[in-house]
């Protein structure tokens, strides 16, 4: 992939420019529900046809675009040894996490377009919703996490995919992260 960066308060229509073929939100500190400008940017690129992977602060961002409320954790997920049931093949992975907010369960079953695909083994919350309609899909943990578990690495083998099966259709090849 060819990456570009961008900042983040850097308007939906500066990043549309260099017309990417996928999105990847990447993490941060923050709350979700406070960063309403990064909200609507996110609105647009979920709204765009563009490939969207999220990962922890992007995947709470996703969840607030969406209509679905994020919570402060009373005790935040930390450490490398979080266990995270993918809902699509029955296995467990052992995930590395960093994050004191969460995404609402109730609030992901009132929207119907979108389905839970991991659920956190030891407090059930939500570690990782996709869109049904959509290339849309985040996860709560870190897959990317070095010094940690490899179990979700995948994740970026999937997103890569999906970025190759939109690429056939006749889009050019690129990530904005």
């Amino acid at each position: 992939c060819y990456l570009q960066v961008f900042p983040m308060k850097t308007p939906y229509e500066e990043m549309m420019k260099w017309k990417p073929d996928g999105f990847m939100i990447s993490n941060g500190p923050g709350d979700p529900a406070a960063m309403k400008e990064e909200v609507v940017n996110i609105k647009k690129i979920i709204n765009s046809g563009v490939p969207t992977f999220s990962i922890c602060l992007g995947h709470q961002l996703i969840a607030e675009a969406s209509g679905i409320s994020t919570f402060k954790m009373h005790k935040g997920h930390r450490g490398i040894n979080h266990p995270v049931k993918n809902l699509i093949t029955g296995k467990s992975e052992i995930t590395s996490q960093n994050h004191g907010f969460g995404v609402k369960a109730e609030d992901v079953s009132k929207v119907k377009n979108i389905e839970i695909t991991h659920l956190n083994l030891k407090d059930n919350t939500v570690e990782g919703p996709r869109y049904t309609d959509k290339n849309v899909f985040s996860v709560q943990y870190h897959p990317e996490a070095c010094a940690g578990p490899y179990d979700s690495r995948y994740l970026f083998d999937d997103f890569i995919s999906i970025i190759a099966s939109t690429k056939k259709q006749g889009k050019k090849a690129s990530v904005t992260a």
